[in-house]
């Protein structure tokens, strides 16, 4: 099945013994998106990564990637995509080259080409220094990028990451974050799940959300929105001239109840409009030379989220 999506699920039902931990999970990604795939610990995103994974397989469904059915053709597949689990080994005893290497050869690379693929990896996950190193010298930080480096050794068309940040320090989740934004310009396609909201935030462009084995949601964060009918608040800081910047706001689409909030020059607005309206709103008060010194949507993912995993009857 080959389309403009690089990830199709269709009715994904496991079930072990009496537990359920997919109840008819649907979604699709479409071609060089990063998918952002969230939820609770325990909704079902690791079961989900591992039958796209051709590691598990499903009680009922169906499942492709980058074209290639994972149930059918589990090896075509597995030739498509990278994997990296929430947790993995590594081989202490192998220097960083050795070790992307010895992957390199086990997924058919043809040994040519070792050198130039470790130099390039290497430098896309900023580890070109360690390359020499032992892995068991490399803080986790660095052994998550070169486990990240390991699944393009065969240069897939699709990366399935199950929580790459997981207990990372913040400066290595944001150095993450930005080598996922460079694989992002490189045109593939990345499906990376996680239960910690801000890490998302502003890396994906589309969201899935699971909930108890069920997708609740799937598709930009702007029209899933847009679809419960929420709404976000526009805050600008601005400097000396707040009334004219309430002028333009009022004038503006997905706008309504603006307010001067204090006088140090922060506006707030509801806002329920999309990301290419808020450029829009943005040029608007450059444009009526208005000093901005900082301009951010508040709610968005987070309230989304919350919204749609809230528990009825809940105490």
């Amino acid at each position: 099945m080959i389309n403009e999506n690089a990830i199709i699920v269709e009715s994904l039902v496991k079930q072990f013994k009496k537990f359920t931990a997919l109840d008819g999970v649907s979604f699709t990604i479409p071609r060089g998106s990063i998918y952002g795939f969230l939820g609770p610990n325990g909704a079902g995103k690791t079961t989900t990564l591992r039958i796209l994974a051709t590691l598990l397989l499903p009680t009922q469904g169906r499942a492709w990637v980058a074209g290639e059915d994972v149930l059918l053709h589990p090896e075509k597949a597995r030739g498509r995509f990278g994997y990296m689990p929430d947790f993995f080994g590594v081989y202490d005893d192998l220097t960083v080259k050795e070790y992307l290497e010895f992957y390199a050869q086990a997924h058919g690379v043809p040994r040519c080409q070792w050198r130039k693929t470790t130099d390039d990896l290497l430098e896309l996950v900023e580890l070109g220094h360690k390359r020499e190193d032992f892995v068991e010298t490399l803080s986790r930080g660095m052994k998550q990028r070169l486990g990240l480096a390991r699944c393009l050794v065969h240069d897939p068309d699709v990366l399935l990451l199950d929580e790459p940040a997981s207990g990372l320090d913040p400066r290595a989740r944001v150095e993450m974050r930005e080598i996922l934004k460079e694989i992002s310009r490189m045109k593939k396609t990345v499906l990376v799940s996680s239960h910690i909201l801000p890490e998302l935030a502003d890396l994906s462009t589309e969201v899935g959300i699971i909930h108890r084995g069920r997708m609740v949601a799937s598709g930009s964060v702007d029209s899933i929105m847009a679809r419960l009918g929420a709404s976000r608040v526009l805050e600008v800081h601005v400097l000396d001239k707040a009334e004219a910047a309430v002028q333009v706001l009022e004038r503006q689409p997905g706008i309504n109840d603006v307010e001067i909030l204090s006088e140090e020059g922060l506006v707030r607005a509801v806002f329920s409009g999309s990301v290419d309206d808020q450029v829009a709103i943005l040029k608007s008060l450059h444009e009526a030379d208005i000093p901005i010194i900082s301009f951010n949507t508040v709610g968005g993912l987070e309230e989304l989220f919350m919204t749609l995993t809230e528990e009825e009857g809940e105490n």
